[in-house]
């Protein structure tokens, strides 16, 4: 009985003690597995993370071509509203150019690249690249895509190509003309001197047309390669509108135009030269495409922003209104065939808008079609450049 009870005892002593070797094996296998799990899900934060800093739009598909993953740069291209994940490209996308790359790689073809512009209202242009994840056994896995955003490289590409074209109409105008008057004048026409007299100032005007077209190009080179260094000091705005109106006084007085100087004594920092020659664009402007007996105005008020905001305002034909946005592009012109007649280069509003940006400042246009137009830019002004001036004016006493 003595024995039994022994064998029984050791028995329920190794059932514990198994029971407590498996609770502890249990445990340690709860242990490792979370500790898996939180492998794996810090390993997933780190590549959703990796993934979501890449600029260009990153799409990962299964072996069945359904969405795995998608980037943030991908949703944020496409604008996406509802979650990419376990829908085909034609669900997300509805681009069947793109379901149709993808569906087309393969082992013969394991990756592709092609650039696509997206149909819609907003211009979008991608480069896309595919490739395929294959087996040892070349048996598809799943495939990735990445998408590059090319709009802004196209867009520059045609404003290039655009720049090009006009420059080289802008020079061809007047060289064709100078060519024709000469070879006029080597054909005999030189020995009337009434022609002769006529064709030389032709060619004359056409040269100069030339010269300020190759000055206005270096001056909007210089500006835009930010190689002009401004002379920034205290800058009296009404002088400065004196003598610019000294300087158009003839060509208004052409067209009975009356020039209004209403600008306070106000000065700004800015670079006086740079500052004579945007208000002598401005006003140039609007002689140019004012009414005959009408009144071109300068004025300037103090903004909230510790900026001089300044305008110049003529009352002729104005501005349709898709045009507000675009007049300050280079070679822009509202009316081509007139703006030719006119003269001018086509680059004047644009060398407007970078000097005043290159001050800090902005620029824009007012109009309703046939009340005139109104052009503004802002400069800064404030204490310092009050404290300059009064400092100028006491050296000069």
């Amino acid at each position: 009985m003595v024995a039994l009870g022994a064998l029984i005892a050791l028995h329920f002593w190794w059932r514990g003690k198994f029971r407590r070797a498996a609770a502890a094996a249990d445990r340690e296998i709860e242990i490792l597995k979370r500790q898996q799990e939180q492998s794996a899900f810090h390993q997933q934060v780190r590549q959703e993370a990796i993934f979501n800093s890449m600029v260009e739009g990153l799409l990962l598909l299964d072996e069945r071509g359904r969405v795995q993953l998608a980037n943030r740069a991908f949703v944020h291209l496409f604008e996406l509203r509802t979650e990419p994940v376990g829908k085909t490209i034609l669900e997300v996308l509805r681009l069947h150019e793109l379901a149709e790359m993808v569906e087309r790689l393969g082992p013969d073809r394991p990756w592709t690249s092609r650039e696509m512009r997206l149909p819609g209202v907003i211009e979008l242009w991608l480069r896309i690249s595919a490739a395929v994840i294959l087996s040892p056994e070349g048996v598809r896995q799943g495939t990735i895509l990445v998408f590059h955003n090319l709009t802004r490289l196209k867009q520059l590409e045609r404003t290039r190509e655009e720049f090009i074209a006009n420059v080289s109409h802008e020079l061809r105008t007047p060289l064709s003309h100078i060519k024709g008057y000469v070879e006029t004048l080597l054909d005999g026409a030189k020995n009337d001197p009434e022609v002769s007299t006529r064709f030389l100032e032709t060619i004359a005007r056409n040269a100069e047309r030339l010269k300020l077209l190759i000055e206005d190009l270096l001056t909007i080179s210089e500006l835009e390669s930010g190689r002009v260094k401004l002379d920034l000091h205290a800058v009296e705005l009404r002088s400065v509108v004196v003598k610019v109106f000294d300087d158009f006084k003839s060509r208004a007085e052409t067209k009975t135009i009356a020039l209004t100087n209403e600008v306070p004594e106000l000065p700004v920092r800015a670079d006086a030269d740079r500052v004579e020659q945007v208000l002598s664009n401005l006003v140039d402007n609007a002689i140019k495409y004012g009414r005959a007996g009408g009144r071109v105005t300068v004025g300037a008020r103090c903004a909230d922003d510790a900026k001089v905001e300044i305008f110049v305002k003529d009352d002729g034909v104005g501005l349709p209104p898709e045009a507000l946005e675009r007049v300050f592009e280079r070679f822009y012109r509202v009316d081509k065939a007139r703006s030719r007649e006119q003269g001018g280069t086509g680059l004047g509003l644009s060398i407007v808008k970078h000097i005043v940006q290159g001050h800090g400042g902005r620029v824009w246009a007012r109009s309703e079609p046939g009340k005139g137009a109104t052009f503004y830019f802002t400069l800064p002004g404030g204490a310092d450049a009050a404290e300059g001036q009064r400092g100028k004016g006491a050296e000069g006493k």
